[in-house]
């Protein structure tokens, strides 16, 4: 005989909002501080001067062909990319290169993984927050700060640690250095021949290991846009490098190169490359296209565009005219495409400017320092001087603005 009964379900009650209140409360906080985030599309009608397409592969129509013929062709994916990681290294003149998903998946995985317990990370105090990420997984012994850009700060830092460590003095523990080559906010270039000099000087056993992050160099600088360390010819002084491809070559993922022991250690160990599905196929062929066209000097002549503008606004930022009343500062390296414009009111500027046409963002914590805010600008190759003159009068206007409303309290 079956069994009738009816088993009461219990009755369902609303979930709890303690979480969504907490999640709520804290986007409150960065709203108060102006330091909310949002997602955003830029519209067609306004000109770019925040993306980092540097190149402006991203409206290539010699890209875009080139792409889709790749497209046409698909292959197996996993001999392409094996042809892809050969090519990129050729290009880069390292011995070998094992991709990833994005620049942070390799900064995380390879920090986290290569540095063996008891090591020492020295590292610049304005790297990348993957850089961040991946330090706080690492096994490292210590890991500590550098002031940016300063070899005599590394200097100090590395002396330290050979004063109060033997291992380090006689090389038996490994000592990794942490840069960038080029910095995402402050657009400046890394002093790399004089980090060089100060590990020879210091660690005479060669147990100072360079990590060094050209993801905004890359198709910008060096010969064929091959990156900050091609251009001075230090490449083998390197023992990994970090390329993305999603600035300036338009595409998506980005690869470190090494050598085969430590590609085949991070095919083991680097969890973020492991635990994750590998890059599509439209997005090889992406890379792919970027990296022919660098190959073959067709953006050569898109460097040299970038560089002529690269003078031209710097020169018209510098003429800008601002009352004392008024805080503003042009913060540039002289062949960086990426401005920093120091001001008070770094949300008020990029809005004027967004309301006339000109897309900049404003910079402001946790993703710089407190007492760092600014505006970011970006150039590319297709930016044109008379871009670049609306711009720069569009924030002449808004510093006399500011000048007219001081005086007037």
């Amino acid at each position: 005989m079956s069994d009738s009964r009816v088993i009461p379900v219990p009755s369902s009650s609303p979930p709890s909002q303690s979480l969504v209140n907490a999640l709520s409360r804290a986007l409150s906080r960065r709203e108060a501080k102006s330091a909310r985030r949002r997602l955003t599309v830029l519209p067609q009608e306004t000109v770019d001067f925040s993306s980092n397409d540097f190149l402006s592969l991203g409206t290539s129509p010699a890209y875009r062909g080139r792409f889709m013929t790749h497209l046409k062709n698909a292959p197996d994916s996993f001999p392409f990319a094996k042809e892809l990681e050969r090519f990129v290294a050729d290009f880069h003149q390292a011995p070998t290169a094992l991709l990833f998903n994005s620049g942070f998946d390799a900064n995380v995985g390879v920090l986290s993984s290569v540095p063996q317990p008891g090591d020492v990370i020295l590292y610049d105090e304005l790297i990348h927050a993957s850089a961040h990420e991946g330090m706080r997984l690492s096994r490292a012994g210590k890991r500590i700060m550098f002031p940016h850009s300063s070899a005599a700060g590394l200097r100090d830092a590395l002396q330290t640690q050979i004063n109060e460590d033997p291992s380090v003095r006689n090389g038996t523990k490994n000592v990794f250095i942490v840069v960038e080559s080029i910095y995402s906010m402050d657009g400046d270039v890394a002093p790399i021949r004089d980090f060089i000099q100060v590990v020879d000087d210091l660690l005479p056993h060669q147990n100072g290991y360079f990590m060094v992050d050209e993801a905004h160099s890359t198709g910008v600088f060096g010969p064929r846009g091959a990156g900050v360390v091609q251009e001075l010819g230090v490449q083998d002084r390197m023992f990994i490098r970090v390329h993305t491809f999603g600035k300036a070559l338009a595409s998506h993922g980005a690869v470190v190169l090494c050598g085969q022991e430590t590609k085949d250690y991070l095919i083991n160990y680097a969890r973020s490359l492991i635990y994750t599905t590998a890059l599509g196929f439209p997005f090889l062929a992406s890379i792919r296209t970027a990296y022919e066209l660098l190959a073959n000097g067709e953006t050569e002549s898109l460097q040299v565009r970038v560089q002529e503008l690269i003078r031209h606004l710097h020169t018209r930022l510098h003429s800008l005219r601002a009352d004392q009343s008024v805080l503003f500062e042009v913060d540039h390296f002289p062949t960086s495409p990426i401005f920093s414009l120091r001001t008070s009111k770094p949300r008020q500027l990029a809005a004027f400017c967004q309301r006339n046409g000109f897309i900049i963002r404003a910079i402001m914590p946790p993703t710089i320092p407190e007492g760092k805010e600014r505006v970011r600008v970006c150039l590319h190759s297709g930016n044109t001087e008379a871009e670049i003159e609306g711009l720069v009068q569009t924030i002449q206007s808004w510093l006399d603005q500011c000048e007219l409303r001081s005086a007037n309290l």
